[in-house]
């Protein structure tokens, strides 16, 4: 397709938006852009023994005039202001309620996924679709306006994890009624219900605390903020109900959220995906329109926003405002180094999924920060020969991974950071299973050794130590140790005149420490030489904090095969290196790219 070719005034809006995405003309996500394609597919076949749905552009403009002339925005900028339709609000409502079987005129559509970011207006539209719902939807056959037919006692259910939720749909559309001389003559909006004046049915919010769900038979589904539902009971018991109205729809709503490994809405995501992509077959009654960063796009580039927050793509006042908006929540959450407020911006200004439900220590921009910051082996080795350091163990059960650890203090405020891991032989088959990693290989590329043996021989952890202190010139300053079944090693180190000093385990000496790692991952203040065993003992290790907001780090279980004794080591190191100098001020070291994300 040719931007020369086409006459855009011809095009209706829905098509036209999507012949601009599909071009390249508006920025877009490949989950949008695959939604256009599909519209744009979809009207070449249209009316085909295969495919016999039309697109019916009088009744994709009858919910825009219902807008346009009816609604009233209730909050923001714009409030009392009567909605006008964007761009992309035109191609999303459009899309759900334009195409119609082509000799019954029935909503081709019976369910649709609409996945973007906080602040694009999602709660407005479905607002005024029930509202659309309870007085103005209606069936006939394709071009025939005329032969138009109303449901009889409609009902529309805003539905939600819990009440409070559910009423936010609800009560925005009891707002914008009131609000609306031409609507509120049609419905009867009272405190507690709203119903048609002549028609009767009913207008209601729904949650899982609302009695007989399943004994409805509703017009119209919206479903708020899916990624907060811990089950899809909601979205099945209202689907139920379908088949006993003609053109029943559900209309789901949502940003991405923290619990991608066990969430409803992320596994609709998943399939979704995939039914855009082609992987699995097209379900032709299901709309997906989702927007959201592409895969490696950089979420701190504002330039990157639009994608999954489409009112970026207009320049009005709103638009501005909620730019400044996701601009400072970023500046906030990233500028903290807390993982709960970085987790909040990616899922509710980005649209990006989290896996971070356990409340991980790092979270994935932390792991895609400490990833960056590696450089090969050779050349970490060469940046800190001849260096003092300060040395960590972990030496856990002797029949499991134990670990020494190793931080150097570099100029300007940096830290470098190695560690290697231990292993008893005869235990790593078992272990490469239960872990589901390749401990004989890292022994062959280096990274960890495999000591003969049911259990750890600490005597191979002093060789290695030993070893690195002879061949790379470094002076030991302290070793630092969890006293839990150390006394007896340490003592020996002792013997070889290590001074050692006891780390205790509890969060008033490990917080500071733990907090302090992150935060020198974060500002790029961290060098290291890319293990893949500590990098995974990292992306393991999740968090535990107390009443007063300290933390240590933890394995999820106490039994779980997800190790982290390699960076438990370096932060036993960290308690004492953080403070052997001082502690480091780290925004008075941030230099050049350091602070680049």
């Amino acid at each position: 397709m040719q931007s020369s070719s086409i006459n855009w005034t011809d095009l209706h809006p829905t098509t036209r938006y999507a012949a601009e995405i599909v071009m390249g003309i508006r920025p877009s996500c490949e989950m949008e852009r695959l939604a256009c394609q599909r519209h744009l597919n979809d009207l070449q076949r249209q009316a085909t023994p295969n495919f016999p749905y039309v697109f019916d552009e009088g009744r994709a403009d009858r919910v825009f005039e219902w807008f346009e002339r009816c609604c009233r925005h209730v909050r923001g900028v714009f409030s009392g202001q009567l909605i006008e339709l964007l761009p992309f609000q035109k191609f999303d409502m459009g899309e759900v309620y334009g195409w119609v079987h082509m000799e019954t005129g029935q909503r081709r559509y019976r369910k649709a996924l609409h996945l973007r970011a906080r602040g694009n207006v999602k709660s407005t539209e479905m607002s005024g679709l029930a509202l659309y719902g309870m007085c103005a939807d209606c069936i006939y056959p394709p071009g025939q306006p005329e032969l138009r037919k109303y449901e009889h006692s409609p009902e529309v259910d805003c539905a939600a994890v819990d009440k409070g939720q559910a009423k936010r749909v609800w009560g925005d559309a009891r707002e914008m009624g009131m609000n609306s001389p031409a609507i509120s003559k049609r419905l009867r909006i009272r405190r507690g219900y709203i119903e048609h004046t002549t028609r009767g049915g009913l207008l209601k919010p729904l949650s899982r605390d609302t009695k007989n769900k399943d004994s409805g038979a509703p017009c119209l589904v919206v479903i708020d903020e899916y990624h907060a539902h811990p089950t899809s009971e909601i979205v099945d018991v209202s689907y139920s109900g379908f088949g006993k109205r003609l053109q029943s729809l559900m209309q789901i709503i949502s940003t991405a959220g923290k619990d991608a490994e066990n969430s409803p809405c992320k596994k609709e995501y998943d399939f979704l995906c995939k039914m855009l992509r082609g992987q699995v077959p097209m379900q032709e009654t299901y709309c997906a329109i989702i927007r959201e960063l592409d895969q490696g796009d950089d979420p701190h580039d504002p330039k990157n926003w639009v994608k999954s927050n489409p009112v970026l793509q207009e320049d009005n006042a709103y638009a501005q405002e909620l730019r400044r908006q996701i601009q400072t929540e970023h500046d906030e959450a990233f500028g903290s180094g807390n993982p709960d407020k970085i987790r909040e911006w990616l899922t509710k200004r980005v649209n990006q999924w989290q896996k971070d439900s356990e409340n991980k220590y790092m979270s994935t921009i932390h792991m895609n920060k400490w990833k960056s910051l590696a450089v090969p082996r050779a050349d970490f080795l060469v940046l800190v020969k001849g260096y003092e350091t300060w040395s960590g163990l972990d030496l856990s059960k002797t029949t499991d991974l134990t670990a020494v650890g190793y931080v150097f203090r570099l100029p300007e405020g940096r830290f470098a950071v190695t560690a290697h891991g231990f292993m008893p032989s005869d235990r790593a088959t078992q272990h490469e299973h239960s872990d589901r990693v390749p401990y004989r290989q890292w022994q062959e590329e280096g990274w960890c050794t495999l000591t003969p043996g049911e259990v750890v021989d600490y005597s191979f952890i002093q060789s290695f130590m030993q070893q690195m202190e002879r061949e790379q010139e470094w002076f030991m300053k302290e070793v630092c140790y969890d006293p839990y079944n150390a006394t007896h090693f340490t003592q020996e180190l002792e013997k070889q005149g290590y001074e050692r000093v006891e780390i205790r385990q509890g969060v008033q000496t490990l917080s500071e420490p733990t907090k302090f790692f992150r935060e020198l991952v974060l500002k790029g203040l961290i060098v290291h030489d890319g293990s893949p065993v500590l990098t995974w003992c990292l992306s393991n290790a999740v968090e535990f904090t107390d009443n007063n907001g300290n933390i240590k780090l933890s394995k999820k279980h106490k039994d779980d095969s997800q190790r982290i004794d390699l960076i438990a080591a370096i932060i036993n190191a960290m308690v004492r290196a953080m403070v052997g100098d001082g502690r480091v001020d780290l925004n008075a070291h941030i230099m050049g790219d350091d602070f680049s994300f």
